[in-house]
Parts: structure tokens; C-alpha cells; sequence
């Protein structure tokens, strides 16, 4: 005979399966940052966007499929960090340089990234590449604070974790991003994932972007 789940755990199972992760709480306070953020950055996304477009008159923006509430895909957005054919030039690094491909098996991330445009260093090191997500957050795809939003080949690496992240809208910024970021492995930023969503209040979204703001200063762990 199967075991039965504890009630509260099945409680939480089913809250989350027809809620995303905080409610209308969690929501509303995304809407509020979010349109705030976007009047007060607006000369900023523009200064952006154009030194991107006349860097190599490529795409401004860089769009992916990520995995998002329930395990649904989204086009996640960024300011384009890098070269227009980069999966290609990616593919050549890998297997050309094993201590890069062992860092990638491990981080999902490279310290040092041949494909990155001299504009794109400075994006990332600023996390200025990721403000276009502002409007992933108004179309409900993500929130401002909660588990980074993962690749879909990463599933699998995410581990037991994966089940919970599901129940969230992935952030912009989290427990993993004031946490070493690039500098942790990627099984590491799926235990802080988890642990976030385990002590989830509205207070520690607000610790976490007051404490965000102080790593994008200091850069640390950016890539």
C-alpha cells in the first residue's frame, strides 16, 4: 500500500496546483515594483537597447524558452549579451576545451565567455541584461523575486527540487543571486531555490531586493 502524504503536505500540493506560489499577495506586489521600476528606468532600457542595436546591428533583445508555473514554457527576455550565432560558437568551445566543458557540467554558466559582446560585459556585470524581464513579470510569466527560471535541458539536473519550482513563477532576482551566483554550482542553486520557497514571506521578498541591489554594486558573482 502507497504512503500517504502528510496533510500538510498535500495541502501544499494542492494550494500550488491552481495557485501560483504567494497568491494575490505575491502578485500584486510584482505589478506595483515592476510599473515603478519601469517609469523610473525608462531613459535607461532605451540608452540600452540602442547600444546594443549599434554594437553589431543585431536583435536588441535575446529570447528564450524557459520553464516557468506548472512546468509551462515562456520566451524569456534579456538585452542580447552576445554574438548573433552563439549556440554555434558555444557548441565549437565545448568541445574544444574540456576545462570549460567540465565548468559548464557543473555551473551551467562559464567564468570566462568567448561569446559575450563587449557590451554584454558590461550588461552582465551590471545585471542590466536582465531588465527586460520587467516585462516578463507584467505578462505573469515571472515574479521579481523567486527560483531563477531554468532552461528545460535542465530539468533533469534541477534534481527532487524540481517538483516545488514548478509551483512558483520564477525571478528576476532570488536567494540564489545574493548567494555567489555563478560562483555556486547549479545543484547548489536549486537547494537555495527550494529553501526560499520553504520560508517564503512578502518581508523576504523585500530582503532579497535590498540585498540584490548590494551584489549588483559590488558585482559579485557576475558572468
Amino acid at each position: 500500500m502507497a504512503l500517504q502524504e502528510t496533510g500538510a503536505l498535500a495541502h501544499w500540493r494542492e494550494e500550488f496546483h491552481t495557485t501560483p506560489f504567494g497568491g494575490a499577495l505575491k502578485r500584486t506586489f510584482d505589478i506595483v515594483v515592476t510599473a515603478a521600476l519601469i517609469v523610473v528606468l525608462a531613459p535607461l532600457l532605451f540608452l540600452l537597447a540602442l547600444a546594443v542595436k549599434v554594437q553589431d546591428g543585431g536583435p536588441v533583445f535575446f529570447v528564450q524558452q524557459r520553464v516557468g508555473y506548472r512546468g509551462g514554457r515562456f520566451p524569456c527576455l534579456k538585452f542580447r549579451s552576445m554574438i548573433v550565432q552563439a549556440e554555434a560558437r558555444m557548441e565549437d568551445v565545448l568541445r574544444d576545451d574540456p576545462e570549460a566543458a567540465r565548468e559548464w557540467r557543473e555551473k551551467q554558466k562559464l567564468t570566462r565567455d568567448p561569446r559575450v559582446t563587449s557590451v554584454g560585459i558590461v550588461l552582465r556585470a551590471t545585471s542590466a541584461d536582465e531588465f527586460p524581464q520587467l516585462i516578463n513579470v507584467l505578462r505573469g510569466d515571472m515574479s521579481i523575486v523567486g527560483p531563477r527560471p531554468i532552461l528545460p535541458e535542465q530539468i533533469d539536473d534541477y534534481g527532487p527540487a524540481y517538483s516545488r519550482y514548478c509551483a512558483a513563477r520564477p525571478g528576476i532576482t532570488g536567494l540564489w543571486q545574493v548567494s555567489g551566483r555563478s560562483e555556486t554550482t547549479f545543484r547548489r542553486r536549486a537547494e537555495l531555490d527550494e529553501i526560499y520557497l520553504q520560508g517564503w514571506s512578502l518581508l523576504t521578498d523585500l530582503s532579497l531586493l535590498v540585498r540584490t541591489i548590494g551584489v549588483v554594486v559590488r558585482k559579485r558573482g557576475a558572468c
